[in-house]
């Protein structure tokens, strides 16, 4: 049981590694023309007309990139001297619940980032300054958000059930995320 939800974890790990590769990338290329459009105030008196326009939607793509790796390598906030304190089958169950929660409030964000799409595109909004249509954008980002739902699910899966069985990676491709305590920190101390 526990190899399938390491098997479905290692699957998206490629794919939501190289989202996070492209966003970070993206995000490069955004904050050169951003230093390259002040220099171009600054030294020209002459902008990049519509980039602060264009920005906002490139930077709503190249955060959304970051989320499903992230929730899959468990780089989310975690509180861990609770579990820590209580053992192993506890801190397995509160990482459940935990995993339980994301994956509830990633489908709560991915059905609001849907209807903000549709009524972007209903009512075919555009950027203030240069009319950029938004919703192509939006809609990029809420593909990418919409992904976050089955990844955190195989988290999920993963962590419930290593949680019955008291052993395993659980359900993040990076194992260790868990079972190693933080270098120098006591069963009670880590964070």
């Amino acid at each position: 049981m526990e190899s399938t939800s390491l098997a479905s974890s290692r699957w998206f790990d490629p794919l939501t590694r190289w989202a996070a590769f492209a966003g970070f990338f993206a995000l490069l290329g955004a904050a050169a023309i951003t230093v390259t459009d002040a220099l171009m105030r600054w030294l020209f008196d002459a902008p990049f007309y519509g980039w602060f326009d264009l920005s906002s939607l490139v930077y709503a793509v190249v955060i959304a990139a970051c989320f499903p790796a992230g929730l899959l390598q468990g780089h989310n906030v975690t509180i861990r001297f609770l579990g820590m304190a209580l053992g192993d089958r506890a801190r397995y169950w509160l990482e459940t619940f935990g995993a339980l929660l994301t994956l509830v409030f990633f489908v709560f964000i991915a059905w609001q980032f849907v209807v903000l799409t549709a009524d972007l595109r209903a009512t075919n909004d555009t950027t203030m300054t240069v009319g950029y249509i938004t919703w192509p954008w939006w809609t990029a980002a809420t593909l990418i958000i919409i992904t976050c739902v089955p990844v955190q699910a195989v988290v999920l899966w993963g962590q419930f059930l290593r949680a019955i069985s008291g052993q395993g990676p659980g359900g993040f491709v990076a194992s260790d995320v868990d079972d190693e305590p933080l270098e120098g920190y006591g069963p009670t101390e880590a964070i």
